[in-house]
């Protein structure tokens, strides 16, 4: 390593301030609630801007400090002084902005101030930039973009990290891993690195469907349709065929039962005979922790999870714990019923055992099951009892499920049960994250069923687009390894694409494309920006230790101004959640980048000096897309 990368530049308060001593800023830095100039180069700028204000306006520091906004419209200016946020009696906004204008003092962080109305604008000055942010990001690496420090307990900065358990994907054994699940696993994967760049101690829990009644119906086909043959070629695939088969012949029942409810009939001598019977029976056995069906039970779970884990880790995915309906212990959901009984929670309804809603203040959530009138436990049992656990377990400062909208109100029972037992502290900790549908998947994937189904067939369309370019095709070292990762990446990024809450249509052509807003084009601006890096042939000790101060492309101080904007949009994902928000930053972001290739060119030019200095700014802009799509879960590839 040369002697001068062995010298931080940025990565303490010290050694930050004698950088910008260095540009002629004045030092220390300015110090402000919620900033972190160790982690967000804006904040730096933030304070500084923050603290010159204060001497010109007669406002509270914090209320200034506050008003300032960074802006996502490069036309605005970096950061934004929205004068009213103030709070100045008395006065007219637009004047103060002309005064503010007028009398800010110059500094070599900022270009001159524009006064806009109402709001005050700022630059940062293109001098300054390069010299401040290239090494800010090169000494942070992978880590550019999280803040670890919001991960800590308290304000001190050490001790015990905050823990969030997640519980995602969460598929049904023997039965179709389907868009939900899909949804699901993408966006808890996003959550799970997201929370872990925040300094978060993320566990990660696949809550699997491997009880209940269902299981019983799967073992009641096992007996007619199972084959051990076909169970140890294609475990996944054999146990959801036996499920279909077994569940055709079983709607016919259950449409009788349903008619029979509709008509206000008792349907319990319909449930006493035929595969009912048989079903229930099952899962009584199994309640009863009776040998021989557990075992069953267990070779079909094992199997199913071995499976599970190599198409997960197809996805970068791996869970700290396959959990499930069947982890939950009898005595938890003994106990947990005693406290709903023991509060008056629980009414007896036909030999079933119910919570009304409407006796606790909460009309709209109606009634739920929570024990059936055959005796055996429901879901929602199971999951009150699994809270409980989790929290024994993990004391976690948050507990999140991902699952879809379609079970908004399932979760906000289940939350107000928790409530209603006495802990309003445990179901405050509680979050549902919910997403919309994917809409006609099934019908355009035509035989996908399971999760390594969904992957092969993007994987295999991704493969067909590459071979239709013959020369890059033949470049690609390992095309079926990069067209598997391709072709995951499109799947991922039209999942994201949008707003979790929304519904969005499966559309195989367009998220195989490399233009515009697909995953593609993101991995083909990653591996253009590789083959820059390659071309260009300086070690990595050159790049940091070249001389910034000759970047004055305009091309390349618009994407700077971007790249320091990072932080502040993994920070507003992590307030609201929601991947588009670093996706819509990366297209941006990418699109901006491309159109500079052939203005600030690497190769080629004849002052080695300017070529080095370009090549350390495009191995950043690489850093920030490479940091993006890891945090979105994407493997970004390099050819």
């Amino acid at each position: 390593m040369a002697a001068q990368e062995s010298v931080s530049q940025t990565t303490s308060a010290i050694a930050l301030e004698k950088k910008l001593q260095a540009l002629g800023v004045d030092f220390p830095i300015p110090s402000f609630k919620g900033t972190d100039a160790l982690t967000n180069p804006v904040d730096i700028y933030r304070c500084y801007l923050a603290d010159a204000l204060t001497t010109i306006v007669d406002c509270d520091r914090q209320v200034v400090y506050e008003a300032i906004q960074w802006t996502n419209q490069s036309s605005h200016g970096d950061l934004l002084l929205v004068v009213p946020r103030l709070r100045m009696k008395g006065v007219k906004p637009a004047e103060v902005t002309k005064d503010l204008s007028d009398k800010l003092p110059s500094s070599p962080l900022f270009a001159a101030p524009i006064a806009a109305g109402i709001q005050l604008q700022l630059r940062f000055s293109p001098t300054t930039l390069p010299q401040i942010l290239l090494p800010y990001i090169f000494e942070r690496g992978s880590s550019y973009g999280g803040n670890p420090r919001l991960g800590f307990k308290d304000s001190q900065l050490n001790g015990t990290r905050k823990r969030m358990v997640i519980d995602f994907s969460s598929p049904n054994i023997a039965k179709e891993f389907h868009a939900g699940h899909l949804r699901s696993t993408i966006i808890g994967a996003y959550l799970s690195n997201l929370y872990q760049s925040m300094g978060w101690d993320v566990v990660k829990l696949n809550y699997l469907g491997d009880w209940g009644k269902q299981f019983g119906l799967l073992a009641v086909g096992w007996k007619r349709f199972g084959s051990e043959e076909l169970l140890q070629q294609n475990p996944l695939g054999h146990l959801l065929d036996v499920y279909v088969k077994i569940n055709t012949i079983f709607s016919h029942e259950e449409k009788a039962v349903k008619e029979a409810r509709e008509t206000g009939q008792d349907t319990a001598e319909l449930e006493s005979r035929g595969l009912y019977a048989e079903r229930n029976d099952f899962f009584t056995r199994m309640e009863e922790r009776e040998p021989e069906a557990l075992a069953l039970w267990k070779r079909f779970r094992d199997v199913s999870i071995e499976r599970y884990i190599s198409a997960y880790a197809r996805l970068n995915i791996q869970f700290d714990e396959y959990w499930g309906e069947s982890q939950v212990q009898p005595r938890s959901i003994d106990r947990a019923e005693a406290i709903l009984i023991e509060k008056g929670i629980l009414k007896e309804d036909r030999n079933a055992l119910i919570v009304n809603f409407k006796d606790h203040g909460a009309p709209k959530l109606d009634v739920a099951v929570v024990r059936n009138r055959q005796g055996t436990s429901t879901y929602l049992l199971r999951d009150i009892a699994g809270v409980f656990e989790r929290e024994e377990k993990y004391q976690p400062d948050q507990l999140v499920y991902v699952v879809s909208s379609e079970q908004d109100v399932y979760f906000q029972r289940l939350f107000k049960i928790i409530e209603l037992m006495g802990r309003p502290d445990l179901s405050s900790k509680l979050q549902h994250v919910n997403f919309g549908k994917v809409l006609g998947m099934s019908s355009r994937l035509g035989t996908v069923r399971l999760l390594s189904d969904i992957l092969d067939d993007s994987g295999n369309a991704m493969h067909d687009v590459m071979k239709r370019n013959e020369t890059k095709y033949a470049q690609v070292e390992d095309p079926e390894g990069v067209s598997d990762t391709l072709g995951i990446t499109a799947v991922m990024v039209q999942d994201m694409s949008g707003k979790r809450i929304n519904n969005y249509p499966f559309d195989m052509s367009r998220m195989m494309s490399f233009e515009g807003d697909t995953g593609p084009y993101l991995q083909y601006t990653h591996a253009r920006l590789c083959s820059i890096m390659r071309k260009a042939a300086f070690t990595t000790a050159q790049l940091r230790s070249a001389d910034f101060s000759l970047l004055k492309e305009q091309h390349v101080i618009d994407n700077l101004r971007l790249m320091a904007q990072y932080p502040d949009v993994t920070q507003t994902a992590f307030k609201t959640l929601e991947p588009t928000t670093i996706l819509t930053y990366l297209f941006k972001f990418t699109h901006q980048l491309s159109s500079g290739y052939d203005v600030v060119k690497v190769v080629g030019i004849q002052d080695r000096a300017i070529s080095m200095a370009r090549a350390a700014y495009y191995e950043c802009a690489r850093q920030v897309l490479h940091n993006g799509l890891r945090l979105l879960g994407i493997t970004p590839v390099e050819r």
